[in-house]
Formats: C-alpha cells, sequence, structure tokens
C-alpha cells in the first residue's frame, strides 16, 4: 500500500460527519494543518465551515448511501477520513444497517475509485465485543469479534473485517487503511450528544442532569472500570493517521486512568452508592439476553463485561500523546454541562421577565 512522506504539503482531505463529536475534535486541527491545503466536509445536513472558521473546508451535501455522489467528492482527495456512523439505535434497524454497513462501504470503494492514498476509518473499542474472556487490557492484536446482542459493537466488528478485505481485493490500488478504535468520547461537542456513555454510567449521567450537585441525593454507582478519551485527542488520533507517517492498521484510543459510575457521582457532588461489579455485570447480561430487544436498549451489553485497552502503539507508532486523563475529560465534559445548563436557564429567566 502506498505511503505519503510526512513533508509532503498541500493535501486535500475529505471528512465524512464533520460536525459530530469525532469531526469537532478533528475539522480545526486540519485548519491550522499547514500540510492540509483543503478540506471537503460531507454531511447530510447542511452546515457553514465559515461559521466555524474552518476556511480551508468546502461543504459538500451528500449520504453516505449515494455511491455516485461520493466519487464526485472524493475526485482529487488524498485522503477520506470516515466518521459519520448511526449510533443511536432510534431509527430502524434496517436503517441503521444501510448507513453504517453499506454506507461504509460505499465511502470505501469511492475512495478506491478516486486513488486515494489513505482511508482513516473511525472504529470503536465496541469491536471487541463484550466477552468473557477478553483480557483487562486489550492490545490490538486481541481478535475483534461481534457483540451477542449490540447492534453498534457487532456492526464495527463486520465492517473491520469487510474493509480489511475490500482492501486486501483492490490490491496495489488500495489506500493504506488506517482503523481507529476509540472508546467512549466525551468534551464539549459530547454534551448531550449521541457520543455519551451508555450503560450504567450513561443512565447515572441521565440521571445527575437533574440531579446535579444535590449531595443530600444517593445514586447506585456500579463498581464498573470505564475509559474515557477526549474528543481534542481523538481529533489528534485521526489527524496523525490522516496526515502523518505512522503505518497504517488498527490503534487502540483511549485517555489514562478509568472512571466508575461512583468518580462520576461524587463529581456531580452526589453520594455514591456502591454496587459490585459483577451484580451489575450479571443485571446487564439478563437484560441484554431479552428477547426483542430494540437497538436503544441494546446498550445495555457493553456494561455486561469491562472494555479496557491498552494505547501503547498508538503512543509509539503514531507518536499520539492523549492531553487529558479519563478524569480530566469527564471535568471538562461537566463543566461544559453546567455553562449550558446555566445559560439555558438564564435565559429562561430573562424570557420569564420578558
Amino acid at each position: 500500500m502506498a505511503e505519503m512522506p510526512e513533508t509532503r504539503t498541500g493535501l486535500t482531505v475529505a471528512v465524512t460527519g464533520p460536525t459530530g463529536t469525532l469531526g469537532f475534535g478533528l475539522m480545526p486541527l486540519l485548519q491550522a494543518d499547514d500540510r492540509v491545503a483543503h478540506v471537503t466536509g460531507v454531511a447530510r445536513r447542511p452546515f457553514d465551515p465559515a461559521a466555524y472558521g474552518w476556511t480551508k473546508t468546502e461543504y459538500r451535501r451528500g449520504d453516505v448511501r449515494d455511491p455516485r455522489l461520493l466519487r464526485d467528492v472524493f475526485r482529487g482527495a488524498d485522503v477520506v477520513v470516515h466518521l459519520a456512523f448511526q449510533v443511536t439505535g432510534a431509527a430502524p434497524g434496517e436503517m441503521i444497517r444501510s448507513v453504517n454497513i453499506d454506507g461504509t462501504l460505499n465511502v470505501f470503494d469511492a475512495a478506491v475509485a478516486a486513488g486515494v492514498r489513505r482511508f482513516v476509518y473511525a472504529s470503536s473499542v465496541a469491536a471487541y465485543g463484550f466477552h468473557r474472556d477478553n483480557p483487562i487490557g486489550m492490545t490490538e492484536d486481541w481478535p475483534v469479534r461481534p457483540a451477542h446482542r449490540l447492534f453498534y459493537a457487532q456492526e464495527k466488528a463486520e465492517l473491520e473485517h469487510l474493509l480489511r478485505a475490500r482492501a486486501l481485493a483492490a490490491g496495489p490500488g488500495s489506500p493504506a487503511l488506517y482503523l481507529l478504535r476509540p472508546c467512549i468520547v466525551a468534551g464539549p461537542h459530547a454534551v448531550g450528544a449521541k457520543s455519551l456513555p451508555r450503560g450504567p454510567l450513561g443512565a447515572l449521567a441521565r440521571a445527575a442532569a437533574r440531579w446535579a450537585d444535590r449531595t443530600s441525593v444517593p445514586v447506585l454507582a456500579p463498581e464498573l472500570p470505564v475509559q474515557l478519551v477526549h474528543e481534542d485527542d481523538v481529533g489528534q488520533a485521526l489527524l496523525l493517521c490522516a496526515v502523518a507517517a505512522g503505518p497504517p492498521g488498527a490503534y487502540n484510543i483511549a485517555a489514562d486512568g478509568v472512571v466508575t459510575a461512583s468518580t462520576l457521582a461524587r463529581e456531580l457532588g452526589m453520594l455514591p452508592v456502591p454496587v459490585p461489579a459483577r451484580a451489575a455485570q450479571a443485571a446487564a447480561q439478563a437484560v441484554a439476553a431479552l428477547p426483542f430487544l430494540p437497538p436503544v436498549a441494546q446498550w445495555v451489553e457493553a456494561a455486561s463485561h469491562p472494555a479496557i485497552m491498552d494505547t501503547s502503539r498508538a503512543k509509539q507508532e503514531l507518536g499520539w500523546v492523549p492531553r487529558y486523563t479519563a478524569l480530566e475529560t469527564l471535568r471538562d465534559t461537566l463543566r461544559q454541562y453546567r455553562q449550558r445548563a446555566s445559560a439555558s436557564s438564564a435565559l429562561r429567566g430573562d424570557l420569564a421577565r420578558s
């Protein structure tokens, strides 16, 4: 597979899903990087790049399910970064799959047809599945296996296998394939967004939004370790894959350290009531085994076994250094929440007085 020299300048980068949480981590870095001359942002909903200060970026309205449009958009691109993905599970399963599986393969095939030299795909820790034999501190050599129920994890694992097969079939003309596996992504643009934690930690986060800073409120807090990573640090990893000299392949991305539901409760000034990890995992496994579980409820499987990764390879081979620890990531996310909640409260007060 062709490699781009690190010193090359004037790159054209196409990004699908530029205004999601991961996009907001990457786009400012592309704007600031002198190696990047032009960025094409592909999204279904209109946005104004200038409103964010992205003067290098051209908006192209498009759907990843439209292969003809993608081939046109990627013409002349050196790099494609694919971030668009259906996460929440609120849509019907058939639509989710058409966007996630068919859409991702369309994006890759269009990149091959356009002669793109690098393809960066935002996979997930969920691609490892939530299996009982998963070790704590999984490296990239650990097998990618579909989860039992969670559609998101199943599709992330399936796509990694499909993309590798597609790249192999494309032969020498295939772009260098980078598979980024971030854990739960948090930060300013994750507040209230679809990338916030699910499972017990996410349930506590949503409850805490209504009861924040009330020290008298006890809350059940499963003692399950959870990795977080700041959106800015994911953006940096994506940038390194897109324009730097790191070798292609899979990379685990997570901040140093872990948090638990008790950590979140304490940061919110609440009173955590610890729940043993085994009890929480058993409950999650029981719920995940229920028949006819809708996609949005399948996220409970993520609490059935901790998914904790080793990130040594990204640090050693990409030169990636996270700026935020897991605790600092959590605190920055909560700070953004409080600021938005305060601004919303002030606005409601002004409207009430008017």
